[in-house]
């Protein structure tokens, strides 16, 4: 599985030299562990994991007694795994970081020694929870791991060609044609119905049998379960009914998340926690409102008022029809085929969430839902703002579309309200690439490019 997030590992080693050790945090089964042991396998000449899930208590030892004597410690270490270590060309994995914290403590001692480099990976989650007297070492470099994007789900089919003709007709700004769009799209709602779990993938590349990745999307969701009730403490409960509860949320024309669907009297104070709880787990993502379209769309977000998406757009199609255990292979055929008669709507939106996280946008949209003024009451999906600020206009309105027959009053409204902040208006839809009334009409399958 080719990852882009090689890329970064291969930027840390060579501009760290051993100076940071790098952590590597994601959701479980994201494929953190794998994508160390790949790039341990390329870039070095030898290394050892550290796999603190399963490892004797004389590895765990040596944290305890050896880390005043390195000398003693690195032989004792390379003698157990049978592994040479070298000076500067050899790398250490210590995966589920998590689970033994005076590993992760002993960064700050090992880095300083300066032999050889250090990778951790482990959740997000279950790190914080596991820090208690322990001090994160200040030379320890933080990187995130998400679901595999649209781009690398065409390189697992084996596809290498297919997204440098999406990028050469994103950048000429000229539609695709029909024979390249419609095979475009083909991609795409494979791509929306697998998810980017590589465990999923993998099994979809194998088999290409929809009831087989359903079936390992469907671990994945219990191990979640498993997760929120070992890690959750204090607040399981409401941590389980919030993630019950998301595909029923979205499936709702305004997707904001009502807590009064949990129980009457609910409110977003006594929920908040676990929230966030599942945002650090990046099981989901969650998108705010911001209540002025303005640079600065952090400054101005009200998080009381927020949409909740699922991090995978896969895991969200087994968690939504769950009704028999396992989605048939007739849904998700429908799904292929764009013929299922539900509100495809969520799933959709949701995909988009996934693509503009993984491409490195945090997630807001823009709600006014005056009853004084028809011309202030609009719903934009997501906003953006450009790379490059400047004085005016860096902000673009986002609306996403599932099927051929919509409207736009939102949007037109946002261009005329917010004149000074905008800067392209984006319609996501099935067809091509078109632009109309100063509107871009992007093909869905171009979200990453924004």
């Amino acid at each position: 599985m080719q990852r882009k997030i090689y890329e970064k590992l291969l930027h840390w080693k060579q501009e760290s030299c051993g100076r940071t050790a790098l952590l590597i945090d994601g959701a479980r089964r994201v494929g953190k562990s794998y994508i160390a042991e790949e790039f341990a396998k390329q870039e070095y000449i030898s290394y050892i994991i550290i796999d603190f899930n399963n490892i004797s208590k004389d590895v765990t030892d040596l944290f305890e007694h050896y880390l005043t004597d390195l000398d003693t410690f690195f032989t004792y270490l390379s003698g157990y795994f049978n592994v040479k270590l070298v000076e500067r060309k050899s790398v250490i994995i210590f995966d589920e970081i998590q689970l033994f914290p005076q590993a992760r403590a002993a960064i700050k001692y090992l880095v300083a020694d300066g032999r050889f480099d250090y990778i951790e990976t482990g959740s997000l989650i279950s790190i914080k929870r596991n820090i208690k007297d322990v001090v994160i070492p200040s030379e320890e470099r933080h990187i995130q791991m998400n679901p595999m994007d649209f781009e690398e789900f065409l390189w697992a089919l084996e596809n290498e060609t297919l997204m440098e003709i999406i990028k050469d007709s994103f950048e000429k700004r000229r539609p695709m044609g029909q024979m390249m769009h419609r095979k475009a799209m083909d991609y795409f709602r494979q791509y929306l119905i697998v998810g980017g779990m590589p465990q999923e993938v993998q099994e979809y590349v194998n088999t290409k049998k929809f009831d087989k990745v359903d079936a390992i999307k469907r671990d994945i969701l219990h191990l979640y379960r498993s997760d929120i009730i070992k890690y959750a403490e204090g607040y399981e409960r409401k941590v389980e009914s919030i993630f019950d509860e998301i595909p029923a949320q979205m499936q709702k024309h305004e997707k904001k998340f009502r807590f009064s669907s949990l129980s009457k009297e609910a409110r977003f104070r006594e929920y908040e926690d676990a929230l966030f709880w599942l945002d650090d787990a990046m099981i989901s993502n969650m998108c705010f409102n911001s209540t002025e379209p303005s640079i600065g769309l952090k400054l101005n977000m009200d998080r009381m008022t927020l949409k909740c998406y699922m991090a995978d757009t896969g895991l969200l199609i087994s968690h939504a029809f769950d009704e028999n255990g396992i989605v048939s292979e007739e849904i998700y055929k429908k799904l292929l085929f764009d013929k299922l008669e539900c509100n495809i709507g969520m799933i959709v939106e949701n995909i988009v969430a996934q693509m503009l996280t993984v491409g490195g946008h945090k997630l807001y949209f823009f709600s006014n839902p005056s009853r004084d003024s028809s011309e202030d009451r609009m719903e934009i999906d997501f906003l953006i703002a450009k790379s490059k600020i400047s004085s005016r206009h860096n902000i673009s309105p986002i609306e996403v579309k599932s099927s051929k027959n919509y409207t736009l009053s939102s949007i037109r409204k946002f261009m005329e309200k917010y004149k000074e902040q905008l800067f392209t208006p984006y319609v996501l839809h099935t067809s091509d690439y078109k632009e109309e009334e100063g509107i871009v009409f992007l093909p869905l399958y171009m979200t990453p490019l924004l």
